[in-house]
């Protein structure tokens, strides 16, 4: 759990997560969002500290259960198909919670998150795969 491919892939991941959560979020769909948004619930400005410890937090578990899932072959098409699953138990599963119980966003506005998240995770594993498979010992190739 705490070996250099876990720790190398958990780095990359959270600067990943960062720059391509910032693209999506921050710069790419701001407009569309706020125009989906029922009550504003986010920062000015957004604690980026934090952020970036969530980004950690969410990478060291993806890694974690990634190396599991994985069985020592690692892939681009596994990663991916990996972060999709994610994705939707993230996106889908839990956007559609939220859309039962809260006030954050409407329909439309959940259903293209879930589909930003799938797309997000897909990545995001994929780049963790990709390290699995750059750090994994020479005798264990797969």
């Amino acid at each position: 759990m705490f070996s250099k491919q876990h720790l190398l892939a958990t780095i990359v991941a959270t600067v990943t997560m960062f720059v391509l959560g910032y693209l999506i979020w921050g710069v790419a769909t701001v407009d569309f969002f706020e125009g989906h948004s029922i009550n504003s619930v986010m920062k000015d400005p957004p604690l980026f500290p934090w952020i970036i410890a969530g980004n950690l937090v969410a990478s060291f578990a993806l890694c974690v259960i990634y190396g599991k899932w994985a069985r020592g072959y690692h892939s681009m098409g596994g990663g991916f198909q990996f972060g999709v699953w994610v994705g939707i138990f993230v996106g889908l599963g839990m956007g559609l919670l939220w859309y039962g119980t809260s006030e954050m966003m409407d329909l439309e506005g959940h259903l293209v998150e879930a589909g930003l998240d799938i797309v997000f995770y897909g990545i995001v594993c994929m780049v963790i795969a990709l390290m699995f498979k750059a750090t994994q010992p020479k005798n264990e190739s797969a």
